[in-house]
This record gives structure tokens, C-alpha cells and sequence, in this order.
């Protein structure tokens, strides 16, 4: 709350005066320190305007959620602190507990050893012998996962969990009415881009995020993440974080999204030594009008497969390079943002006016198992030409995504991406029960899907 109430109030040019026992808390006897600087994951404060208050309160009655007022917002530029007697416990400038607080400069330095992992390419493997089996072995369903919880909430989940992006219908708080929009929600890592590049890697996952939102016809309104690193005193894990901050900012300023929160895990070793930096970020995105359901993870029948965005070729810092025993090593590709927000404005144009049938961003897994995964989650085959080498099948990049056009819609789909000077290309059709690209490899649907669902549990023994 300490933390809370200062930020909000230095943001506002103005200070705040908090009374200790209006905070609610769960353990009795808590001292007033005590009850200023626990944390919480459950807790929000918010700023009401008095003749707000009642509605406000009301509103949170309604879904049972336990408020109360637990200050006023003053123009004194202090935070106090009033205890159960009425004395001040604390007088202190707001700004002195947010911009102006003091900042770690912890020692950082890149790996001794940089120069040397950046020159080991995972281009230099050799190529796969059963391309086939290396996109069998990175097809998995989460369901398992995200089942175990209650996903629908309120009958107004729209998209459900296992796609690009969740989206629930938004309805009005107080009358329930259908306001006609749709929240969307994507939450996205990805520690092996990050462990060949914590700058590059960490703006890559929030591309992938924007991708994932526009594919469900959502803009990007607001960023929140939680970074985890290993021990911020080792020179190496600070750079990794200092880099991982910078390149997030890079993308975030790129697209016009801002970051509204956030909380880092640091000091995490597994046998001893530091995980690989691993920023995780949900981003929310808004549907401003949603008048159908978005496409999808899917393939329909008889349909063209259109590959929309920049084509990568490199493999370090991929799903693939990793099963080949290549991590932390190479260079990932250039991440041209400029572009990237070009194709998610095209993509999320196209969704919006129901001109594609599926819709799927590449980036773990590359192009390969991303159509793999639209296949099996549709039971619908495809086949796919095009692909000099097994660089174009798993080569991962965040700002590409697949689409599956109808007939009667492409060329408008076509004539729409050439004019916003979208790179893209038509690769393929869907039908039949095969996962076949030519020269690469051909699966059966059946197997393929399969292998998907049963990855997971059959990890676990169930």
C-alpha cells in the first residue's frame, strides 16, 4: 500500500493522507508497518471521485469484492500515514517513494564470452533427416493445463483459452448490457530467444503478443509483466535484465503501448545455476466491435494458406535448435517493429471484416508448426509447397502470422495486403488428411493430432 498510494499520488502532483485501520487485512494484530508494506497479488487501489464513491462501492458489492476508503487524496504533495489514535506514523514527500527513490546501479556486464556464443549459428546444424518427427516432437495441447481452471467467465468468454488470444464479450458493470465491444487478453514468453538476447528476444515477445491480439481483430490498450532472472548480483544477470527492460521499451514506444505494471522474480537458480532471463508479459487488447466470433486456430476445407509478414532465416534461439541440443547461442534476427505494426494493423483489418476463415501468428516453432498446429486443432490437412529447406519450416520470427482464406475471399485478401505493403505469400491449400509439405515431410492427421493432445498427460503419467 506504502507503495501504492505514493506512486499514485506523485503521478497526480499530489499527496495523500491513508488511515491505517480502514485497511482491511486478514491477520489480526498487525502492526501499522506491517500493514503498509505487505504485499498482495489480489489487491487494486483506485482513485474516486466523491460523487463516484457510492456507484463505485456499489459495483464491488455486487461482484462481492470487499472495499473500503481508506484515505483522501490531499494537495500537500505528502503521504502520511494516521494511525488508530490519530497520530501521523509517517510524513514524507510522495515523490521521495516513487521517481524520486533512490535507484540500484548494480555492476553488469555481458557474458566473457559473447562474441563467441553470437558466432555459433545454429544455421550450421545439419539439417534435419525426419522433418516430420522434429514437428511432431513441438505439437502439444495445453488444455490439460488451463482446464484445471474455471475459464468461463459469466457466459461471456467469446474465444476460450488455446488460441492466439482470449477474448470475452465486454458487458456494462452495473446494467449487464452488451456494450458491442470484446476485451482480449495474451499472455507470452519465450526464455530461449532470451537467452541467445535479452534485448532482442524480450521486444520480439511483445510483437508476438500484438500478433496474437490481432489476430482476434484486437488492438493493443496496456502491457503488464512479470520479469524473471536469475541473481541481480552477477554482472551477467543484471545485463540480462537492463537489456530485457530496454528492449521491451523499444517495442512498447514502437507500437504505442504503455506498460501499467508489473513485478520481477529475481534471484531464481535451478542446480545452482541462473535460469535464463525470462520476461513474461500480458498485453490487453480491445475488439471495438465485435459482431462475430474471430476465426481462430483452424483450417476449413478447400481453402488457401497465405504467410503474411517478414520471412526470417535464422534458427538460433528456436524450438527447433533447442531439441538439437542448440541454446544460448547465435544471433536472432533483425526485428523491424515498423513493419511488424504494419502487419498486425493488415491482419487484425482482415479478421475484423471476416475475410479469413483461421488465423495463427508463427513464432515458437516456426512456419511449420504453426500450419501443423492449425491442422490438428481443425482436423483438416494441408498441403504446402515453397519450402527450400528446413530454414524456412522452423525459422521462428514474431511478426508473421498464417491465414487461411476461402476462395470467394482471396483476392480481396490479396489486393488489401499489396496495398498496405505487407509482404506475404500464398503457400499452400488446406483439405484432405495429410500434414504434407513437399519435399519435407507427409503425416497423417490422425497421428499428428494425437501426438498433440497427448503430450502433456502422457508427460505426467495420467
Amino acid at each position: 500500500i506504502t507503495c501504492a498510494t505514493a506512486e499514485t499520488a506523485a503521478k497526480a502532483g499530489a499527496g495523500m493522507d491513508v488511515t491505517v485501520s480502514e485497511v482491511h487485512r486478514r491477520e489480526p494484530g498487525m502492526e501499522p508497518f506491517e500493514v503498509m508494506t505487505s504485499e498482495s497479488q489480489e489487491r487494486m487501489l483506485a482513485i474516486v471521485a466523491p460523487e463516484n464513491l457510492d456507484e463505485v462501492l456499489a459495483i464491488a458489492a455486487r461482484w462481492e469484492i470487499t472495499a473500503s476508503v481508506i484515505g483522501t487524496v490531499t494537495d500537500s504533495s505528502m503521504l502520511r500515514v494516521i494511525g488508530d489514535d490519530g497520530a501521523v506514523l509517517c510524513d514524507v514527500p510522495a515523490k521521495a517513494l516513487e521517481e524520486d527513490a533512490p535507484l540500484y546501479n548494480r555492476p553488469m556486464a555481458p557474458p566473457a564470452d559473447l562474441e563467441a556464443r553470437r558466432a555459433d549459428s545454429a544455421l550450421d546444424l545439419d539439417a534435419p533427416i525426419d522433418a516430420g518427427a522434429d514437428v511432431l516432437a513441438m505439437l502439444t495441447d495445453y488444455s490439460w493445463v488451463y482446464s484445471q481452471y474455471d475459464h468461463m467467465l459469466f457466459l461471456n468468454t467469446v474465444e476460450a483459452p488455446g488460441g492466439d488470444a482470449a477474448v470475452l464479450r465486454l458487458k456494462h458493470p452495473v446494467t449487464h448490457e452488451d456494450t458491442g465491444k470484446g476485451l482480449a487478453v495474451t499472455t507470452d514468453g519465450n526464455h530461449l530467444w532470451c537467452a541467445v538476447d535479452p534485448r532482442v528476444g524480450s521486444t520480439m515477445t511483445v510483437v508476438e503478443s500484438v500478433m496474437n491480439l490481432a489476430t482476434v481483430g484486437a488492438r493493443p490498450l496496456a502491457m503488464v509483466n512479470c520479469l524473471n532472472f536469475g541473481n541481480p548480483e552477477h554482472p551477467e544477470v543484471m545485463w540480462q535484465l537492463s537489456e530485457s527492460v530496454d528492449g521491451l521499451s523499444e517495442a512498447l514506444n514502437a507500437f504505442g503501448v504503455p506498460c501499467i505494471g508489473g513485478n520481477v522474480s529475481l534471484y531464481n537458480e535451478s542446480r545452482g545455476a541462473d535460469i535464463d532471463p525470462t520476461p513474461v508479459i500480458a498485453v490487453l487488447g480491445l475488439v471495438d466491435q465485435l459482431d462475430r466470433r474471430p476465426p481462430g486456430i483452424r483450417l476449413v476445407e478447400g481453402a488457401s494458406i497465405v504467410v503474411v509478414g517478414e520471412d526470417p532465416q535464422e534458427l538460433s534461439g528456436s524450438q527447433w535448435a533447442a531439441n538439437h541440443g542448440h541454446r544460448a547461442r547465435g544471433r536472432l534476427g533483425p526485428v523491424d517493429l515498423e513493419a511488424a505494426a504494419k502487419t498486425a494493423d493488415t491482419v487484425r483489418s482482415l479478421v475484423i471484416d471476416g475475410l479469413v476463415a483461421g488465423a495463427h501468428d508463427v513464432s515458437g516453432g516456426g512456419l511449420a508448426t504453426a500450419v501443423s498446429e492449425m491442422a490438428v486443432t481443425s482436423s483438416v490437412g494441408f498441403t504446402v509447397t515453397g519450402m527450400s529447406s528446413h530454414v524456412d519450416l522452423f525459422s521462428e520470427d514474431a511478426g508473421r502470422v498464417v491465414l487461411c482464406v476461402e476462395d470467394a475471399s482471396l483476392d480481396n485478401v490479396l489486393a488489401r495486403l499489396d496495398s498496405s505493403g505487407v509482404n506475404h505469400r500464398v503457400i499452400g491449400r488446406s483439405g484432405g488428411d495429410r500434414l504434407a509439405v513437399e519435399g519435407h515431410f507427409d503425416l497423417g492427421i490422425d497421428e499428428a493430432t494425437t501426438t498433440w493432445r497427448d503430450r502433456i498427460p502422457k508427460a505426467l503419467g495420467n
